[in-house]
């Protein structure tokens, strides 16, 4: 996964105001999704709201624009769209949570194909980190860990912690048939037992360092000789032994071979890291940039399907970019756990607005309809 920061670059520019173009948001928003405020608690009484509109447009404010609580009152008063106190505002927030998963869901549904099909009875969850640094000159730097369902995009958990706490898998819930899929920061010892203790699998990125492998005679798997004899787009795997204080877990280790072009950019941003940090890039390291190894615990789906169920997360990968940025933008209900969570949960829904506005833009026209017979079609010169 690259770093997002061409996607960076370009966020302001291309989504400032976003909560104003109300008129292109209603289109791509799912249908019944006015009803599902009501139904799902967040419209329970119309108390300063005329309607389901006017509290996401009010939300909209609060999640895309930053604004604080108070602010977003104020702005939300003088644009004619509710009559509403922070403190009010705050109880709608976190009302608004099951909501807010509830269009995630329905706009997920577009965005992506599923691979879940050979994992039937399992459920995927992605299990992820972001730092938190909320703004003003006094505002404070939070570390927040969230578990989310890989296919509804909808957030299960999640903690809010001090910024030098780690990541760590220990910090979930784990039910039997779950599986946490993680990227290389997750990838330890101790979170890969506590999966498995609590009956579930795991597909992490290997760092080739943090979690040390064996074979079945207790030698060291040395993985570069192995990874050297891939060929581009062939999927391969190695059985492996992970050891701790309690034992062995076997595993699979699932690789492929990155195309030129990957292998140099990873490569380019390893050198990148070095010399910002003022440290020495080992060959091993570098040479390591050009392939994709993912460990797991899975027995009975295929190497490629594991690359390719891996692959899956990445697909949204670019909502993830987006939240990432998005939660640098507002203040943090660190002490309040609902508020937190639907905080959190309107982000991801922002987030795959914004991805969904993207995979049907070409769809829009500043005309209001379309030249060609059929919508959407390309336009032909012939």
């Amino acid at each position: 996964m690259d770093d997002g920061s061409d996607f960076d670059r370009d966020w302001d520019d291309r989504f400032e105001g976003l909560s104003e173009d109300w008129e292109v948001i209603e289109r791509v928003l799912p249908d019944g999704w006015q009803e599902a405020a009501r139904l799902t608690g967040a419209l329970r009484r119309t108390r300063g709201f005329k309607d389901a509109a006017s509290l996401l447009r009010v939300m909209l404010i609060h999640l895309v624009d930053g604004c604080s609580l108070r602010e977003t009152a104020v702005r939300a008063q003088a644009g004619g769209l509710a009559d509403v106190s922070d403190v009010a505002l705050l109880g709608r927030l976190r009302g608004c949570g099951e909501w807010f998963r509830w269009m995630v869901e329905q706009m997920s549904r577009r965005l992506s194909t599923t691979t879940q099909d050979v994992l039937v009875g399992k459920r995927v969850r992605l299990v992820d980190a972001s730092v938190v640094c909320e703004p003003g000159a006094t505002g404070s730097t939070w570390r927040i860990h969230y578990m989310i369902d890989l296919s509804t995009l909808a957030c299960e958990q999640l903690q809010v912690t001090l910024p030098d706490e780690g990541e760590t898998l220990t910090r979930f819930e784990v039910r039997a048939n779950d599986i946490l899929m993680a990227d290389r920061g997750l990838a330890h010892r101790r979170g890969i037992r506590h999966v498995v203790a609590g009956g579930g699998d795991v597909i992490v990125r290997s760092n080739m360092v943090s979690v040390p492998l064996e074979d079945g005679k207790g030698k060291e798997v040395a993985l570069l000789p192995k990874l050297r004899k891939l060929k581009v787009g062939e999927a391969r795997e190695w059985p492996a032994f992970m050891r701790d204080d309690q034992g062995t877990i076997a595993l699979r280790v699932c690789a492929l071979k990155k195309s030129a072009e990957q292998k140099r950019k990873a490569q380019d941003k390893l050198r990148e890291v070095a010399s910002k940090k003022q440290r020495n890039l080992q060959p091993d390291t570098l040479e390591a940039a050009g392939y994709v190894v993912v460990l797991t615990t899975l027995r009975e789906v295929s190497a490629q399907n594991i690359l390719e169920l891996y692959r899956h997360r990445w697909q949204i990968e670019l909502a993830f970019k987006r939240l990432k940025s998005l939660l640098q933008l507002g203040h943090l209900k660190k002490t309040d756990q609902v508020g937190a969570k639907a905080w959190l949960q309107g982000k991801l829904f922002v987030a795959t607005l914004i991805e969904t506005l993207i995979a049907v833009g070409e769809r829009f026209s500043p005309w209001g309809y379309f030249l060609s017979a059929e919508q959407g079609a390309p336009l032909s010169l012939a």
